[in-house]
């Protein structure tokens, strides 16, 4: 291992980098471990299929997660208010597709009430969001 030659009484004025790759490595980790989790805010088990079409544009986003709770992107909202919202997020509606994410544990019927309301409301284009079965999409 190399060694710097110094005089005595003079100070060492290398900067030692080794706690900072230290510091680098540790923080990339850490984001490598919690960017997965931040995908999407509320947890869903999404029931699996082989055919799934994947978004690619700025949709709108209606969750319904396991304990039946109804969500507008990430915000919740109430089951008789849902179509109002909708409406005021979009001005095209019929052109702009609404997509429902729903745990695969929540009962059909909740899922038909959601959908329902969304149809009184005049929103036609409605899509379920699913995930594949073996990991690669195959497109419709």
């Amino acid at each position: 291992m190399a060694q710097i030659q110094r005089e005595p009484g003079t100070t060492l004025s290398d900067i030692n980098i080794v706690p900072f790759v230290d510091v680098m490595l540790v923080l990339l980790v850490i984001f490598m471990i919690t960017a997965p989790l931040l995908e999407s805010g509320i947890q869903v088990n999404l029931p699996k299929t082989k055919t799934v079409k994947e978004i690619t544009q700025a949709q709108i986003i209606i969750t319904i997660d396991r304990a039946q709770q109804l969500y507008l992107g990430k915000e919740p909202v109430n089951i008789h208010q849902i179509g109002q919202k909708v409406l005021a997020k979009d001005k095209d509606i019929a052109h702009t597709p609404v997509y429902v994410r729903c745990d695969e544990q929540v009962p059909f019927g909740t899922w038909a009430l959601v959908v329902d309301t969304l149809r009184q409301s005049g929103i036609n284009n409605i899509s379920v969001v699913t995930k594949p079965l073996n990991g690669e999409p195959r497109t419709q």
